[in-house]
């Protein structure tokens, strides 16, 4: 599957060129004093974990980006499992040309593969089941685009992508209302046909926004019992979407209670990058 598009990579335009103006600043003063200026090298990315691959394209738009002369051969996919010792992908090019882009296209494949092979372990994890696992806005600030895409590579799917795109009336909005149906009825009204979903904290609210009639249901921080409960008195009248307290370990129960999607802040807010490394070969 292509989880890449031509969209994203021009989103994510000005991210890259930052990461390069960062980290490079006014030169590479360690290459510029013992790498020859008309040297060439092959560069390697391998896998030294089992994990899945996310980040191929943005690294193939780095590295055309910094230096269209350099040779991008990619071996792998986004959204493939390798094994540890798996060539990703080969570059080759001037020397220090290779050495400017290698950081941060380390970086961005390392965290986008962590992030989508802890996906892929949810997704796994609660397999056989109709709990989709999804994302949320818990990202890096600027990395948003990316980090959901990481998300995708892995198996999931993805929340709202900001403020902007589906109305999500949290708790702190519901201090300014009465009760959640009330809340769920304004937001109706003023926001038209627009994906609405309200967060609620005990069966009470759930009552309430269910009377309103709102698209999806967030169920924060219920417990097992609780979550079981929700299901069968919702009946599959709306979404149900279960967060808060949900890992790896008890992932698999909370979706055999029969929600439809299981939101984990952890994909993107505290994910482990995958270890990848990069071999650099001077060529004569």
């Amino acid at each position: 599957m292509d989880f890449m598009t031509d969209s994203l990579l021009a989103g994510i335009g000005d991210l890259l060129a930052a990461s390069v103006r960062e980290d490079l600043g006014a030169g590479d003063v360690t290459s510029e004093a013992l790498v020859p200026e008309d040297a060439l090298a092959r560069a390697e990315f391998v896998s030294k974990d089992s994990l899945v691959v996310a980040g191929i394209p943005v690294v193939r738009e780095l590295v055309c980006m910094y230096e269209p002369a350099l040779k991008f051969h990619a071996l792998a996919s986004d959204g493939a499992r390798v094994s540890p010792g798996s060539v990703l992908i080969e570059v080759e090019g001037r020397a220090r040309a290779i050495f400017a882009v290698e950081r941060i296209s380390l970086n961005f494949l390392q965290r986008l593969s962590g992030i989508a092979t802890l996906t892929s372990r949810f997704v796994t994890a609660v397999e056989g089941t109709n709990a989709v696992i999804v994302d949320t806005r818990k990202t890096i600030p600027g990395h948003r685009l990316l980090d959901k895409y990481g998300v995708r590579c892995g198996g999931g799917a993805n929340h709202r992508m900001g403020l902007f795109d589906a109305v999500l009336i949290k708790n702190n909005h519901l201090e300014f209302h009465p009760d959640a149906g009330t809340a769920v009825a304004l937001a109706r009204e003023r926001a038209g046909e627009m994906t609405l979903e309200v967060e609620v904290r005990d069966m009470n609210e759930l009552e309430s926004a269910l009377e309103a009639g709102p698209d999806v249901i967030m169920l924060d921080n219920f417990t097992l019992e609780m979550t079981s409960r929700a299901v069968e008195f919702v009946g599959g009248r709306v979404v149900l979407e279960a967060s808060g307290g949900i890992d790896i370990q008890n992932a698999r129960a909370y979706a055999e209670t029969g929600v439809d999607r299981i939101a984990v802040g952890a994909l993107t807010h505290s994910v482990p990058a995958s270890d990848i490394h990069l071999r650099v070969s001077p060529l004569s």
